[in-house]
């Protein structure tokens, strides 16, 4: 007897892919989570390859992770692919102390986040 198969966490038609530790913060990873909500999966690829923001290169390899998972595991059709779901949450935050004048110290906060994107195939209607 082999192991029991899990039931999958999304729908028949979807494929997710989770970044657990990216280095920064929540509320930066969700200014770049905005961009793509809602885009196809190939924009959305676009606007995170020509983004100014730090954060959109974790963004990217989540997202291309998603698409990978929707093709290869999935049997999705790539083109027809959008971003359902990229939501943002707080992982584990490292405390650093860093000395300071006259024997005092600061602390320092060095915050993770967790990004959650979830990609739908799209049924293009024929016009």
């Amino acid at each position: 007897m082999g192991k029991a198969k899990t039931p999958r966490r999304v729908a028949e038609n979807e494929a997710l892919a989770v970044g657990t530790t990216i280095r920064g913060s929540a509320q930066k990873l969700n200014l770049v989570a905005e961009l793509i909500r809602g885009k196809k999966a190939e924009e959305a690829l676009n606007i995170l390859t020509f983004s100014k923001k730090g954060m959109a290169r974790d963004a990217f390899k989540v997202l291309s992770s998603a698409i990978a998972n929707a093709e290869n595991n999935h049997n999705l059709d790539v083109d027809a692919l959008i971003v359902a779901e990229a939501s943002v949450g707080k992982a584990i935050t490292m405390k650093r102390f860093h000395t300071r004048g006259r024997g005092k110290s600061t602390r320092i906060l060095k915050p993770f986040s967790r990004l959650r994107i979830v990609v739908r195939e799209h049924e293009e209607e024929e016009a």
